[in-house]
């Protein structure tokens, strides 16, 4: 391959519409795995990010008041990484998600459509989801660093560690606590 040709292979990955392409220091190997990576966590990003707000929004108990608040806080901070990620997507020079349809189609993390769920069992599921969202993450982080991406790396292991402080904090949250005697 020219060098000519190889440049071309590195500013035009496959799958991308030439009025998209982005001049980048990838190859087209690198930014499809990278890209694919991405949009596999953004759509759980997305996922995570609405089932954080319904659970906000249909929060009920005695502890309403702080469930309610810490579950705004936490779908602020997932909801935060969303265009940084789609936005690292098309910086290496790939695509990324278009559609709700899109996610519903590439997300893991499973919707809950209950018409109620327990405050508990609600702060329970978050923390599940938000451990399963450390691990798409860290796999991510893996792609990326393969292809010595640092930029990506850098920025998830910033939302790993966002993602383990919020599971942290529904592991506490939802602690019973001990019947005093």
């Amino acid at each position: 391959m020219s060098s000519k040709s190889s440049s071309q292979a590195k500013n035009h990955a496959e799958g991308v519409p030439p009025a998209l392409a982005t001049p980048t220091g990838f190859g087209a190997n690198a930014v499809r795995d990278i890209a694919a990576a991405l949009n596999l966590a953004l759509a759980d990003v997305f996922a995570l990010y609405l089932k954080t707000k319904n659970f906000h929004w249909h929060m009920s108990g005695p502890h309403f008041r702080d469930y309610h608040l810490l579950l705004d806080e936490q779908s602020d901070q997932i909801f935060a990484m969303t265009d940084v990620l789609a936005e690292r997507v098309r910086k290496i020079g790939g695509v990324t998600l278009h559609s709700i349809g899109e996610i519903a189609r590439t997300q893991r993390i499973l919707d809950n459509d209950a018409p109620f769920v327990e405050p508990q069992d609600m702060l329970a599921e978050l923390r599940e989801d938000n451990g399963e969202l450390a691990k798409h993450l860290r796999a991510a982080h893996e792609v990326a660093e393969e292809h010595g991406d640092v930029a990506t790396t850098s920025q998830l292991e910033v939302y790993i560690d966002e993602t383990e402080r919020r599971t942290w904090f529904l592991a506490e949250a939802s602690r019973i606590a001990p019947h005093s005697a």
